[in-house]
């Protein structure tokens, strides 16, 4: 199915929503109701409990004790925000099936975490992701990293918290500003006060509300139409049911390639190295049950694409039996699939409110994760490291008095969100340009032992404005072509299964236009190419200004923090083939890093001796001994 660029319908100015607004009866109030006061009770419930003796570390990272199952319902839950519960109906209503495709990416891209990420960062004892980067180059890349993910997030929060209040606006008529305002307040203080095990616990109430909505419109609209057999035949007389589409051409949105290959990059930016989801293994009880989250995730996410895809197909369906009103032909795209909610479920009292609490469920979730990943950061990387002398009491509390900072913050951000207009596509597309550097910089340091500090910062910042460049130069090109996104609505942000889809995907419109070149061409990279792009940038600059700075001789470099990915790759070949390719000037006779994070070193999670079959992988047993010839670095230092 080729796949153009499209126009945009603004946003109706004064929706006529009487007729939806009848649909929302009292009923449904109640239960939007209780979603809101049982997210409450949650957090204020491990908040109360053990009042007056919380700990740092269980605000942080929940005492690390979770399981396996509410850790990958809450790794769900925090990039299923509301904006992809619009989105990715809406996508596949438009365009087809071929974003299904996207499905493919998550097998990779969460297995490379499962097996690389999480057991390094896990062995290392971590409370943020960005520690890593000061045990494997210095403090100054540790807080470069941190400055740039927490702008990341500061940027996005707002958007996801007035975007779908917005969009509700438009077909409910629910006032704005008090969506807003019941949001920002109930998320902040139960993330405030409970901590990350109020957060988690919630995600997974959040997460089966979610599920519940979106499995009350397919069954509700599948019987309307005649059955999901009947859905399925209508999809493929009128062209929807994509097949593979193998054209390799990067600059063309949607192909299986982009989809299954640029979609692991986007996926490893996530479930790899952001610290809203390293966080969450890490508060796991075991290693183990870190790696089992990680792949409890993939059939949730593939349950999740499923039903966002039949919801499209369904609506698609009901709109050629019941065609659209005047009103809805005119509305933006990712509000279809809200004015065919209100309009499939009118008449069954409490299933509109179902759908609305699925919604916010998804706004709670992903709010709640930014607020506190970004206290943990600041208190961790920021403040922690120049105020050592903290006691656990002032740092509980400081911590507490960060949470609710940032939800401050992120209210002050939605109003500013409501002030920006067309501006707002390229705030929300900050996020997915900054995803791919951030996780360039991490590979750096993890799959290459020559790469110094120098070479991360230049990197880390060729990354930033290669990112910036292509994503702000595609939407100045789509404005300056008369292709701008209209006043901000629903439908510039559809970040299909989680945030850092860029808000590209259904921004694209219907009608093919003429192949650009020069610039213009650079500028139509498809939105999942980005973090491959933009990652790449980072490791190749990256190991050439490592290479013209000498490396890391004259370094200390700590073993744990390699992945010894090249040697492993190396064993496949003979031996007169690994000699020229080896990094020995770089790797060997390094002495190793003991300085860094002392308290860590007294518990003996870094320590080098009798310490191998702790930290040994699953592969590796207690007297395993394998190295490579070219690097210092053994299999059981990991």
């Amino acid at each position: 199915m080729s796949v153009g660029v499209t126009t945009f319908t603004p946003l109706p100015t004064t929706p006529d929503t009487s007729t939806v607004k009848s649909a929302f009866s009292l009923v449904d109030y109640v239960v939007f109701t209780l979603l809101l006061v049982l997210s409450l009770a949650i957090g204020l419930y491990h908040a109360c409990r053990g009042w007056g003796r919380h700990t740092i570390g269980e605000l942080q990272m929940a005492d690390r004790k979770m399981g396996c199952l509410p850790v990958a319902l809450s790794l769900l839950a925090t990039f299923q925000s509301a904006v992809a519960i619009l989105g990715v109906p809406s996508e596949i209503y438009r365009f087809g099936t071929q974003y299904w495709f996207l499905g493919c990416s998550y097998v990779l891209g969460l297995l490379i975490p499962a097996h690389i990420f999480i057991p390094t960062f896990y062995r290392l004892h971590l409370t943020s992701a960005y520690e890593y980067l000061e045990l494997r180059f210095n403090k100054t890349v540790r807080i470069c990293g941190t400055v740039t993910f927490i702008f990341q997030m500061v940027i996005y929060m707002g958007v996801v918290l007035y975007a779908p209040s917005l969009a509700l606006n438009a077909v409910t008529g629910f006032d704005i500003w008090l969506s807003v305002l019941t949001l920002g307040i109930v998320c902040t203080f139960y993330t405030a006060l409970g901590g990350l095990k109020a957060v988690i616990w919630t995600d997974v109430f959040q997460t089966l509300v979610m599920f519940l909505g979106q499995l009350a419109v397919i069954i509700v609209g599948s019987s309307k139409v005649g059955g999901l057999g009947h859905v399925w035949d209508v999809a493929s007389q009128h062209g929807l049911i994509s097949g593979i589409e193998l054209d390799p051409d990067p600059f063309v949105r949607h192909t299986f390639w982009t989809l299954a290959f640029g979609g692991i990059f986007m996926m490893l930016s996530l479930y790899g190295v952001n610290q809203a989801q390293v966080q969450r293994y890490l508060s796991s009880r075991t290693e183990k049950a870190a790696i089992l989250s990680c792949y409890a995730v993939f059939p949730c996410q593939q349950v999740v694409l499923c039903m966002g895809c039949l919801i499209g197909l369904v609506m698609f369906a009901y709109y050629k039996e019941y065609p659209m009103s005047t009103q809805q032909s005119q509305a933006a795209p990712d509000q279809f699939a809200l004015y065919f909610v209100m309009d499939l479920l009118k008449g069954l009292p409490g299933l509109p409110g179902l759908f609305v609490a699925c919604l916010f469920s998804g706004s709670l979730s992903t709010i709640s994760s930014a607020f506190n990943s970004l206290a943990t950061v600041t208190m961790e990387d920021l403040i922690r490291p120049w105020f050592p002398e903290f006691s656990e009491v002032r740092a509980t509390m400081l911590s507490r008095i960060l949470a609710f900072g940032y939800g401050l913050l992120c209210l002050g951000m939605a109003y500013i969100s409501s002030q920006m207009g067309p501006v707002l596509q390229a705030a929300l597309s900050i996020f997915g340009m900054v995803g791919g550097p951030l996780l360039g910089l991490f590979c750096l340091g993890m799959f290459f032992p020559c790469a110094n500090p120098p070479g991360a910062i230049v990197g880390l910042l060729a990354g930033l404005l290669m990112a910036f460049w292509i994503g702000i130069g595609s939407i100045v090109t789509k404005m300056g072509s008369g292709m701008a996104p209209s006043p901000f609505n629903g439908s510039s942000l559809s970040l299909p299964s989680n945030l850092s889809d860029v808000a590209m995907t259904t921004l694209m419109p219907s009608t093919t236009l003429s192949r650009p070149t020069g610039l213009q061409r650079l500028y139509s990279l498809s939105y999942l190419w980005y973090s491959a792009h933009n990652s790449t940038t980072v490791i190749v600059v990256g190991l050439i200004v490592s290479l013209l700075t000498g490396g890391m001789r004259g370094r200390t470099l700590n073993p744990r923090t390699i992945y010894p990915v090249l040697p492993r790759l190396l064993a496949f070949l003979p031996m007169s083939c690994q000699k020229p390719l080896h990094c020995k000037s770089y790797s060997q006779d390094l002495p190793v890093d003991t300085t860094v994070f002392p308290e860590k070193m007294s518990n003996g999670m870094l320590k080098g001796s009798g310490d191998e079959e702790a930290m040994a992988g699953p592969e590796e047993g207690p007297g395993h001994q394998g190295s490579s010839p070219t690097f210092i670095l053994q299999e059981t230092s990991l």
